[in-house]
């Protein structure tokens, strides 16, 4: 499918997919939905957006994340490495053929392209597995994938030489990991994407490319960008996929004012971008559905797991500190201000090691004296572990809740016990040892004191949590692009390698921090009261390996001289209270947006992947920030609550 001509921005918002010209020689926005921000997104997305949004160009989404990208490539060495080499094929997620299947014979009909990430570390067996599907229905699609993602043997020839990857939480080397790394994958760009366009597909699936590469992939192909020439407008597509990469997260999911959505939350729409030749974009969304798109969602969207002002790609920098969001219409918000430089020398790498067996055990704690209690626990746990405790490499006792006064029911004053336990020592946690009371046993260490135990003494009746379980670590680090191999597999069966890109600029290893400039003396903005930040505050926190960031906004252009005053490095650690780990903060700001942003370095105890954390995505960071009370002026509560 040749694209199109421009018919102008508004032509995406209606639902057209005419080829007017508009008094421009440019093409048309072309329009890109995101249908998955994750494994188990809803399944009618790629179904009902191909069937009833006959304007949109191309369908994105996403079905990779830090956690199955470890555990398919584990998988996958281990199955190599037994010669299980028929068995290697399941190795990319396969919910996405359950998403895409019923959608084939739509997409056929009204020419809609897909782009994907879901091949995990077997994206050509997913690109057979597609063309199956294709032959089952009966039409005429063609397949293309992207390779070169899984770096594993490059990276452990780097790994024995003693190169240091240092990880980007913290900036240790790799020699201090303790861990043997046994696989690694890297994040590629969307220069390959647009090369199987560019060479006849309809449907190209990646095995990891970066979450937002595949919206920059497709605008690239359709635009006729390049790396060399396009910075600008690549970085502008970069944003755009990074807003709606996760999703329905851009029209009303994790939304700090959920509650405007009243009861029309069950059926989010997914959200569709328009983006033009110069790389701005109005991002809009399925129509007839729940949520909504308005500056609010979309900034929290923009601020969701961001290191700093800079974002870094494959293909592109783009500085999003003056980053603009303007309401044009209903469900309609434009995107513009990004600043494009070009790519960085390196791509991040995940690499994987074998961590242990974890697993945890729960005890219900109610009524008066909880720390008390708690302690009680973990005296009798302790003593009853002996030696063994020292065989533990993380050993927790963590209480989740709190007793108000006078509470009104029990359960209003019960909280939760966990203790959690990763070891190298697999019987420690087997189910054998839980029923041999001569070998040491997790499970029977937490249980055996039930009866000497806290007054109520109750234990969560499931067991299996407390039987161990694998868990992997995942160190996070760079390496250069000229190690990648990436190749761009055409539906015609020819191969084109995609080189690194040809010209790169150094960055910092560390972003620029700085704490605001002229701060407005807090006492100018009038009588105030003590209040939780959250009433008049938005946000939205996430991860990237072990980091957490934390992004905060206001609604109204008055209220930002005292955010950005109020928010200082130091003020955040106080609002972090007990949880500041005591670790570097950085912070910017996003004056356009109204928003204040900080990433709380090596916050999260390594990561999804091993964390003994409750918040194993820092997604309640911003969350727990937003309830802790500060003064507020009284002129901005008066405008009501978030």
């Amino acid at each position: 499918m040749a694209p199109p001509v421009e018919n102008g921005v508004n032509g995406a918002i209606n639902g057209s997919r005419s080829n007017g010209v508009n008094g421009s020689s440019h093409k048309r926005p072309i329009n890109i939905a995101g249908c998955s921000g994750g494994v188990y997104d809803r399944k009618r997305a790629i179904h009902d957006m191909a069937k009833n949004e006959p304007h949109v160009d191309v369908i994105t989404g996403d079905w990779m994340s830090e956690c199955n990208m470890t555990l398919r490539g584990a998988d996958k060495r281990d199955k190599l490495a037994k010669k299980q080499l028929s068995a290697v094929g399941a190795a990319y997620e396969p919910y996405f053929l359950e998403e895409i299947d019923p959608a084939i014979p739509w997409l056929a009909k009204n020419n809609t392209k897909v782009c994907v990430n879901a091949g995990a570390s077997d994206v050509q067996g997913l690109a057979e597995a597609v063309k199956k599907l294709i032959v089952k229905h009966g039409v005429d699609l063609k397949v293309a994938y992207v390779d070169g993602d899984d770096c594993t043997d490059a990276v452990l020839d780097l790994y024995k030489k003693g190169e240091n990857f240092p990880n980007l939480p913290a900036g240790k080397n790799i020699q201090d990991w303790g861990h043997e790394p046994i696989c690694a994958q890297c994040y590629l760009g969307g220069t390959g994407i647009a090369a199987c366009f560019a060479g006849g597909a309809d449907i190209v699936v990646c095995g990891r490319v970066a979450d937002a590469s595949v919206t920059v992939g497709a605008a690239m192909w359709w635009h006729g960008w390049t790396r060399e020439d396009n910075y600008q407008e690549l970085a502008g597509a970069l944003m755009v996929g990074h807003v709606i990469e996760c999703s329905t997260y851009a029209t009303g999911g994790y939304y700090s004012g959920f509650k405007d959505l009243g009861v029309n939350d069950t059926d989010m729409g997914y959200p569709i971008a328009a983006i033009e030749h110069s790389g701005e974009a109005v991002i809009t969304m399925e129509k007839g559905k729940h949520g909504l798109v308005n500056v609010a969602t979309v900034a929290s969207q923009l601020l969701y797991e961001i290191q700093g002002p800079y974002y870094y790609n494959s293909d592109v920098t783009a500085q999003i500190e003056n980053v603009k969001l303007e309401q044009i219409g209903d469900n309609a918000v434009r995107i513009s201000g990004v600043q494009g430089l070009p790519a960085p020398p390196t791509t991040k790498v995940g690499i994987t090691a074998k961590g242990g067996y974890q697993a945890e055990f729960h005890f219900f704690l109610t009524g008066l004296d909880i720390e008390e209690k708690a302690k009680m626990v973990e005296r009798q746990t302790l003593a009853a572990m002996g030696e063994h405790a020292k065989k533990f490499s993380c050993l927790k006792f963590q209480i989740a809740g709190t007793v108000p006064q006078d509470p009104q029911s029990q359960d209003e004053a019960t909280v939760d016990m966990r203790i959690f336990a990763q070891t190298q020592d697999a019987d420690l946690l087997s189910a054998g040892a839980m029923v041999d009371s001569d070998r040491g046993s997790f499970a029977r260490f937490c249980i055996e004191n039930l009866l000497q135990g806290y007054p109520g003494s109750t234990m969560a009746p499931d067991m299996r949590q407390a039987m161990g379980r694998p868990y992997f670590e995942y160190w996070v680090s760079l390496m250069p692009q000229t190690f990648v191999k990436e190749t761009a597999h055409l539906p015609d069966g020819t191969v084109v390698d995609i080189q690194s890109p040809q010209l790169t600029k150094e960055y910092d290893f560390n972003q620029p921090s700085y704490n605001t400039s002229n701060p407005v003396d807090l006492s100018s903005f009038g009588p105030t009261t003590r209040a939780p930040l959250g009433y008049v505050v938005m946000g939205r926190s996430g991860d990237k390996s072990s980091n957490a960031n934390l992004g905060l906004f206001v609604r109204h252009q008055d209220e930002y001289d005292w955010l950005r005053s109020l928010l200082s490095v130091e003020k955040v650690r106080e609002l972090l209270g007990k949880d500041d780990k005591g670790k570097n903060i950085d912070r910017c700001e996003m004056p356009n947006i109204l928003a204040v942003h900080f990433l709380l370095r090596d916050h999260l105890d390594r990561g999804f992947n091993a964390t003994s954390g409750y918040d194993s995505l820092g997604k309640n960071l911003c969350e727990y920030i937003r309830c802790r009370y500060v003064d507020i002026p009284n002129k901005f509560l008066e405008r009501g609550r978030v």
